[in-house]
């Protein structure tokens, strides 16, 4: 979603409220991970004291194998987030977000923002027992009798 920064960037005081959702055409395009539900955006940008913010939040909900088990499950998530939006900046710096021709494309920042949230290991439970090493059981469900045959 692309959002037009001109008005918030001459104004002080003004802000912009954001309610939408990011359907299944442009989920897909984010590689290695698979979304049960669009993502929700909810937010506001604003003009305070001449310094233009963006605080949102993102929930959405993923469909994730255990990577100890492989069990497949469901897992719902929510982030917020917030920046601080500059028309330009002098040097290379990632603290803020750089209104290309005063305008954003929010999707991008939103992407961007969650995947670096999301954890690295996806665990159906936190104490997941994963598979045993020898038979290929699932220790959540049942017990083997693998290791104690070679003591």
């Amino acid at each position: 979603m692309k959002i037009n920064l001109k008005q918030l960037f001459n104004i002080v005081g003004e802000s912009k409220d954001i309610s939408y959702s990011i359907g299944d055409d442009e989920l897909s395009a984010i590689h290695g991970y698979s979304f049960a539900s669009p993502v929700k955006v909810d937010g506001r940008i604003f003009n305070r004291a001449g310094i233009v913010c963006l605080e949102y939040s993102v929930s959405f909900t993923l469909a994730l194998t255990c990577d100890r088990c492989l069990k497949e499950f469901n897992r719902e998530y929510h982030f917020d987030f917030e920046h601080i939006v500059v028309p330009s900046v002098s040097n290379d710096n990632d603290e803020y977000i750089v209104a290309d021709g005063q305008s954003i494309e929010l999707n991008e920042i939103a992407f961007t923002d969650l995947i670096l949230q999301l954890p690295s290991k996806n665990l159906c439970k936190d104490d997941c027992k994963g598979l045993c090493m020898v038979c290929g059981c699932d220790l959540n469900e049942s017990e083997c009798d693998c290791f104690n045959s070679e003591l």
